[in-house]
């Protein structure tokens, strides 16, 4: 009977810090974004960028494989900021922000697609929605 007490406390003790660590993880707020934009494709070739064709905006070296984007200026004020993890409507799997387009372009990304112009041809130039959560500490831009 002397052990029981300290069996209910070490117990209860237990199950709240359970609790608390479910509680934590899951309740954390989440603001996912979702905007509807144009999206086109591009590839790491000369004739589509500039003298540095595998050189992205914030200095990565793209490569063929890669699942990055480049956004238009105007979206990085909406959160979409350097290495932000993006979904695209029809495509799998998450691709990073990694690459910033001319300052002509709004509401747009560009899927960089490697070297491999038949692919970006045939994706064109279409209306997606894309997903990201945003950043509470932005700083990029």
């Amino acid at each position: 009977m002397h052990y029981q007490p300290r069996i209910f406390v070490l117990a209860s003790c237990f199950a709240l810090m359970l609790g608390c660590d479910s509680q934590t993880s899951s309740s954390a707020p989440q603001n996912i974004q979702t905007l509807t934009v144009t999206a086109s494709a591009y590839n790491s070739i000369g004739e589509q960028t500039d003298e540095h064709p595998a050189l992205a905006a914030w200095g990565d070296e793209l490569r063929p494989g890669m699942k990055a984007i480049a956004v238009s200026r105007d979206l990085l004020a909406q959160g979409l900021t350097y290495q932000t993890p993006v979904t695209i409507e029809g495509l799998d799997g998450e691709y990073l922000v990694l690459d910033k387009m001319n300052k002509r372009w709004k509401n747009k990304i560009d899927i960089y697609m490697g070297e491999n112009t038949q692919a970006a041809k045939t994706w064109g130039v279409r209306q997606v929605t894309i997903r990201w959560v945003e950043n509470q500490d932005e700083s990029a831009n």
